[in-house]
């Protein structure tokens, strides 16, 4: 039998939202009772895909909106953090480690190495003028798991 929640959350693309946005998850995928790694990888990817959603997909613009969709399934978390901003011109270029667009905000460049290292599976839909989606998933290897 499966085992599937889910929560939907919309907030302004106002970079004090970031907060409230890993918060939110995290109190969400607690109920898989993830080890604190886990946790952290999570809260870690929310902050990066929603910041990047802030400083490129709105370039700062506070009157966006962000939305992020968590589902939980057995023991396998799916987020989806979505913007309907610029939209991402050259993928592949924007996920190369250390590439930025932004280098005047002193940005690491590291916001899709990052998702794709802390998470099981990353995809990105992107088209200029329509935004930018990217669905994750995670494997939780849960501390009940381990004792059963």
């Amino acid at each position: 039998m499966s085992e599937r929640n889910f929560m939907t959350l919309q907030f302004a693309s106002r970079s004090e939202n970031e907060a409230f946005a890993r918060v939110a998850v995290a109190a969400f995928v607690s109920q898989l009772d993830p080890t604190l790694d886990e946790l952290t990888d999570i809260k870690t990817v929310v902050s990066e895909a929603v910041t990047n959603s802030i400083i490129h997909g709105y370039n700062n613009n506070q009157d966006g909106v962000i939305t992020i969709s968590a589902e939980i399934d057995d023991d396998t978390i799916r987020l989806t953090i979505e913007d309907k901003g610029e939209g991402i011109a050259d993928l592949e270029q924007a996920k190369e480690p250390l590439y930025t667009s932004k280098p005047e905000l002193e940005r690491s460049g590291m916001g899709f190495t990052i998702m794709e290292n802390f998470m099981d599976e990353v995809e990105v839909v992107t088209a200029v003028g329509i935004g930018t989606k990217i669905n994750m998933l995670k494997r939780i290897e849960s501390k009940k798991a381990l004792y059963n």
